[in-house]
C-alpha cells in the first residue's frame, strides 16, 4: 500500500485528499471467484488509519489529552466484483464533522479502468479511552480535517 504520490496514473480518486494503492490478494477471493465482502471493509480500514496517520489522529489514546478514534459504524454498497490481479485505488474523506463524531465516506476504485468497485462510510466518535467514554473531537484533530478537506467539507 502507497499514499498518493506524484507521477502516479490519474484518476477519480485525484478529488479525494487520501488515496492509498492496494493490491488485491489472491487469498482475498472467495468460493465465487470474486474478493469477498469482508475484504472491502479492510480496505476502508487501511485508508482510514492512513487519513488518520495524516491528520495525527492515529495514536489512540496516547494523544497528550487521552482522546483517539473508535470506529461506531460502517457500512458498504458493492457496484462491480473485483478479482485477482487486480491494483485498487482506496479513497477516505470527512463528509460530516460534528463535535463529538464525523463521518467518513470511501471509495474503492479498479485503477486500470477506474471503475468504482464498492463506496461506503462510517462513523468515527472521538473516545476517551481512559474514562472508557466518548469526548469531543480534539481542537487540533477538527482543525487539521478542516484544513485538509477545505471546502468539501460539509
Amino acid at each position: 500500500m502507497t499514499a498518493r504520490r506524484s507521477g502516479a496514473r490519474e484518476g477519480p480518486w485525484d478529488a479525494w485528499p487520501v488515496s492509498i494503492s492496494v493490491p488485491v490478494a489472491w487469498g482475498e477471493m472467495d468460493a465465487f471467484g470474486h474478493v469477498n465482502n469482508v475484504t472491502y471493509f479492510r480496505y476502508f480500514e487501511s485508508a482510514r488509519i492512513e487519513y488518520f496517520r495524516t491528520i495525527g489522529f492515529l495514536e489512540g489514546g496516547t494523544q497528550p489529552d487521552g482522546i483517539g478514534p473508535i470506529l461506531a459504524h460502517t457500512e458498504c454498497r458493492f457496484r462491480i466484483a473485483l478479482t485477482w490481479p487486480a491494483m485498487l485505488r482506496v479513497t477516505a474523506r470527512v463528509g460530516d464533522l460534528q463535535a463529538d463524531r464525523f463521518v467518513m465516506r470511501y471509495a474503492v476504485f479498479e485503477e486500470a479502468t477506474g471503475n468504482l468497485a464498492a463506496e461506503g462510510t462510517g462513523r468515527i466518535v472521538a473516545f476517551d479511552y481512559a474514562r472508557a467514554a466518548k469526548a469531543p473531537v480534539p481542537a487540533s484533530v477538527a482543525a487539521r480535517i478542516r484544513d485538509l478537506e477545505g471546502d468539501s467539507l460539509a
